[in-house]
């Protein structure tokens, strides 16, 4: 059932647990994503980049495809349909395309200017029911050809953003997108513990959670973190999946070549990554 993801995040933040946001990029991720919610009784995030939406036709063809999926496949579980790292035009065609929630990731900005758009997203977001997420201090890595250092975020600057009336923050803790270099130095708890508090213990995102140990994982949860976002993880899985059939010359076999079949390995593989992502992060049985 679609819905914000107000309600779903302050159960998580209070529950002591996380719920993933899976990122789509088509109809095999969405409905992988989606099933194995079901599966696990799990409460669950679909975020799509403005690159993805792209690819995808555009935001109004993603909302369409995922109200009738959620429809189609009875889906009992609590889900929300989210902006992920969106422009403040992007905020708008998705709140009037039907998302449920949006993203407005202003850290590129002067902070001012961050301030005054968010202001703005919550106050078009409230009128139609929908959940806004903000961002302070640059996640590092690539998402859609937008680089970042992995910024500390400055907890004074968090709490001004708190303040405007956003339901949940991502804040930069040296976390990044993608696959994680072997010279990482791990996540800055302590700016973490001093952000949650700034923040007054609103729900907190964790950006980039491919490849973060899961106990560094536990630990977030516990200072407050309530929303993970996974997306390279399920790419990875999927590519792998693929590679074998088509080594294995499956695609070759019968009726091998039938776009179904090919990609069906891929589909299971994304299924069980998110499986096991919902049962780290415990929100598996929190539906």
């Amino acid at each position: 059932m679609l819905v914000n993801a107000r309600d779903m995040l302050t159960k998580a933040r209070d529950g002591h647990y996380a719920v993933a946001q899976i990122n789509i990029n088509n109809l095999e991720w969405t409905k992988a994503a989606l099933l194995a919610a079901l599966e696990l009784d799990s409460p669950v995030i679909l975020g799509v980049s403005e690159g993805a939406a792209k690819y995808m036709a555009g935001f109004g063809t993603v909302a369409a495809m995922v109200k009738a999926m959620d429809r189609d496949l009875a889906v009992n579980v609590p889900v929300a349909l989210h902006l992920d790292h969106g422009s403040y035009d992007a905020c708008l065609k998705c709140i009037e395309a039907g998302f449920t929630s949006v993203m407005f990731d202003g850290s590129k900005l002067p902070f001012d200017e961050n301030t005054a758009k968010t202001s703005e997203i919550v106050k078009l977001a409230r009128e139609k029911d929908i959940s806004v997420e903000a961002e302070v201090g640059s996640i590092g890595g690539e998402e859609d050809g937008v680089i970042g250092a992995g910024e500390i975020a400055d907890a004074a600057e968090c709490k001004k953003i708190a303040e405007l009336g956003i339901d949940f923050l991502a804040a930069g803790i040296g976390n990044i997108h993608g696959v994680y270099p072997a010279n990482w130095k791990g996540l800055d708890f302590e700016a973490l513990a001093a952000i949650q508090k700034a923040a007054g213990g609103m729900p907190l995102v964790l950006h980039g959670g491919t490849g973060i140990p899961e106990d560094m994982i536990k630990k977030a949860i516990g200072l407050g973190v309530s929303k993970i976002n996974v997306n390279t993880e399920c790419q990875l899985a999927f590519a792998a999946a693929t590679r074998l059939y088509i080594e294995a010359g499956k695609d070759k076999q019968g009726k091998g070549f039938d776009p179904r079949k090919v990609l069906a390995p891929g589909f299971e593989a994304i299924k069980a990554a998110c499986k096991e992502k919902y049962t780290m992060f415990a929100s598996a049985g929190k539906a």
